[in-house]
């Protein structure tokens, strides 16, 4: 199963930065920096909500109900004129139950590490959160998950579980950012981890994904 990363490689990816740069008036490489970050950051907290019956069950009654996908079917409506308001609510909504008292520091983090201030990361992850709960609706039901393993798994898969052994360390920096009140230097850990610092050889890092996301 492709990862989250490879989201961003794909023309909807491109069409994603492209919104959600104009939305929140950052260059796109900018907007394509935040979002290689907090996409594996959110996936990692659902995964850690969904570790318990009743994370796993809230998350599947959003994923088969409201966040079922049909979001991503329209990406050029949703960004014409700006998004809609209704769905920046949403984001809000999403990120709070999924990052908690976390927020702050997630937030933080990643405008130090992008460099992008801290309300063009909230503009970003706002619209973010909905379109990644859409695309983990599609994915629910294109594999038919129907169960707290199920969406576990779907979660583990999509933030790279088949790497060899790298899934455990990259879910606990992952949580260490969501527990910790750290400084945000860890997310230059989480940034190796899921850019393919980790564990690929070559191509790997932001500038091997950006150059990947512009033709470069």
């Amino acid at each position: 199963m492709s990862g989250i990363l490879d989201l961003l490689n794909s023309d909807m990816g491109r069409q994603m930065i492209g919104g959600l740069s104009q939305e929140s008036h950052q260059s796109e490489d900018k907007t394509a920096s935040v979002l290689s970050m907090a996409m594996p950051l959110l996936m990692g907290a659902m995964k850690r909500n969904a570790s318990t019956p009743e994370g796993a069950a809230g998350l599947l009654g959003a994923l088969s109900g409201k966040h079922d996908g049909s979001i991503l079917d329209n990406l050029g409506g949703l960004f014409s004129g700006g998004v809609d308001e209704n769905v920046k609510q949403d984001g809000l909504g999403i990120l709070g139950h999924v990052l908690g008292g976390s927020q702050d520091n997630v937030v933080g983090a990643l405008s130090k590490k992008s460099g992008v201030d801290t309300n063009g990361v909230m503009q970003i992850l706002q619209v973010a959160a909905p379109l990644v709960l859409g695309y983990l609706g599609k994915q629910k039901t294109q594999q038919n998950v129907s169960d707290q393993n199920g969406i576990s798994g779907l979660l583990g898969g999509l933030l790279g579980g088949g790497a060899q052994g790298g899934a455990g360390k990259e879910q606990s920096l992952i949580e260490s950012i969501l527990d910790g009140d750290n400084d945000g230097s860890i997310i230059d850990d989480i940034a190796g981890m899921v850019l393919g610092g980790g564990n690929k050889s070559g191509g790997g890092g932001l500038g091997g994904l950006l150059g990947g996301l512009f033709g470069k």
